[in-house]
């Protein structure tokens, strides 16, 4: 499925991947984060899908993945076959890369504010409680200990290491 501009995504972003294939991601985050319900790593690689789709549909628009996000993001990566295709799909090829750094000292709400309504804009409401600062996991605290934010590339390390341009 190709989504042109101006389309209409799927009900359920989950519906971008086959149901073996949502499974073996959340089964993915599961095994990343032992004791997390089946119900919240399906939200978790839902929201991923979300944020996928929205970085498609909006190039260089500097989106950003909460942490919790990102442990879905993760789970979609290491299925590789299946993220290449999703990124083919859902625009105009471009691989949506992913680049890890951590800083929580370096949050940016406004970055995770513009990629909640990028998202929304594709008609799809976002699950607010996946959607949090790096200090703010009362809900579930994840493996991932990524961060991103936008300096001219669609995602970059945050922060940067000493001497890297």
């Amino acid at each position: 499925m190709t989504l042109p501009p101006g389309a209409t995504p799927p009900v359920l972003a989950r519906m971008l991947v086959t149901d073996d294939q949502f499974t073996s991601c959340r089964l993915t985050v599961m095994d990343a984060n032992p004791d997390m319900p089946a119900s919240l790593a399906s939200r978790i690689v839902e929201e991923a899908l979300k944020f996928v789709a929205a970085c498609s549909a909006n190039p260089g628009a500097g989106l950003v993945p909460s942490r919790i996000v990102d442990e879905g993001w993760h789970a979609l990566i290491v299925h590789t076959s299946m993220y290449a295709e999703l990124c083919e799909r859902l625009g105009d090829g471009r691989f949506i890369h992913h680049a890890p750094g951590y800083g929580p000292e370096n949050w940016d709400p406004s970055a995770i504010d513009r990629t909640r309504a990028a998202i929304e804009g594709l008609g799809w409401d976002t699950d607010r409680e996946l959607w949090v600062a790096p200090s703010d996991e009362s809900l579930v605290s994840v493996a991932a200990k990524c961060q991103h934010s936008d300096d001219g590339g669609p995602i970059v390390i945050i922060p940067k290491k000493p001497g890297v341009a």
